[in-house]
């Protein structure tokens, strides 16, 4: 939303106050200029990441007008829930919260989206394989709090407890998950400050990691609705709308049966493949003794949407997959092909889809080349 088309609006909305009695003390306060929030993530704020739009929504529609959501990454408006929304944020497909922080990949983000709040949902991707401890995850989070508050002292700050996962995802994932929600509370209490304070936001509870998930990781829209739900209390009171945030601590672990597919079906894709343009790049997000993570991110170069995108790539070093999200993904021999899901499929034009994976390597790792297709 334009920030001229934010203006009128609330320029309207004051008016409207002042002509009825006691409706101004209804509305939100508003600042004088928009308030810069940077949704901070992974894929599961990235790609679709349609919890943002949801989030939106509700914060326009129940009067907090003047906000801005900001970030290096956009969406493109990939989620098309009928009605507009702000595209931009700051979430990576396979970053792990460790990741961000001891490669300093926080500083330059904030930088350039100068951001007055921080929405972070980060720690899923530190789940995988259950290796990294849980005192480093909250190190990490505490390095990244450092580096807010060293580009703004007056950061306000939103610390998700993140949505659980399934065994679906890997074994020891939903203890994981179930003991970082846990520390969270406690170690926001201890860092929080008047000038920069640590909100937290409750999306454990109430959040089911089987029904509310496609794959027990990444949400459904079911599961981006309830995210959308327990973002908004956080956020308001953060916009002093005077809204307590949930402050249950998770105790039982999700359900781990098998995964439910999503309820609903992403927009029909158009019927003719648009010509050529698909653009795939490779990275290698971490990498430690025996494995390692990676992430390709698909672009669609063309001028119209998507209904699907596929990507191959070979392995040189005898590298094998063990894990993978966002996309389905399948090894034979060396060669490893992937196809989109069913809610990253359709990308407008200019829009990425991220997918990751965990695999193992011994000695060399060489980068391969990516090709992609669009249908």
């Amino acid at each position: 939303m334009s920030r001229r088309f934010r203006t009128v609006l609330l320029a309207a909305a004051v008016t409207v106050a002042a002509a009825v009695p006691g409706l101004a003390a209804a509305l939100p306060a508003q600042a004088a200029t928009p308030v810069r929030i940077m949704p901070l993530g992974d894929s599961i704020t990235a790609g679709p990441g349609c919890w943002r739009a949801k989030l939106w929504h509700r914060l326009q529609t129940s009067g907090y007008t003047n906000i801005d959501f900001v970030g290096g990454q956009s969406d493109g408006g990939g989620c098309n829930p009928g009605y507009s929304y702000d595209f931009d944020h700051e979430g990576h497909g396979g970053f792990s919260a460790t990741g961000i922080a001891d490669n300093d990949q926080l500083p330059p983000w904030l930088a350039a989206a100068r951001p007055d709040v921080v929405m972070m949902h980060l720690g899923t991707n530190d789940m995988w394989g259950g290796y990294i401890p849980l005192q480093d995850k909250l190190n990490a989070f505490t390095k990244l709090v450092g580096q807010m508050r060293a580009n703004n002292p007056n950061m306000k700050i939103i610390v998700a407890q993140i949505i659980p996962m399934s065994t679906a995802a890997c074994a020891t994932c939903p203890a994981d998950v179930a003991a970082l929600d846990q520390a969270i509370p406690g170690w926001a209490a201890g860092l929080t400050t008047a000038q920069s304070p640590i909100t937290v936001a409750d999306l454990w509870t109430g959040y089911d990691a089987v029904a509310d998930n496609v794959d027990g990781t990444h949400p459904n829209d079911t599961g981006f609705q309830k995210m959308a739900d327990a973002w908004y209390p956080a956020v308001t009171r953060v916009l002093g709308g005077g809204t307590t945030p949930p402050t249950t601590i998770p105790t039982t672990t999700p359900t781990t049966a098998a995964t439910t597919p999503p309820t609903t079906q992403p927009t029909t894709p158009p019927t003719t493949a648009p010509a050529g343009g698909c653009t795939a790049t490779y990275k290698v997000v971490s990498q430690w003794a025996d494995g390692f993570q990676g992430e390709v991110t698909i672009r669609n170069g063309s001028a119209a949407t998507s209904a699907g995108w596929a990507a191959s790539f070979g392995f040189a070093d005898g590298q094998r997959l063990t894990q993978s999200w966002n996309a389905t993904v399948t090894q034979s021999a060396t060669a490893v092909s992937a196809r989109n899901l069913s809610w990253n499929g359709a990308l407008p034009a200019g829009a990425t889809a991220t997918f990751g994976f965990l695999a193992s390597w011994n000695g060399r790792n060489t980068t391969p080349a990516v090709n992609c297709t669009l249908s």
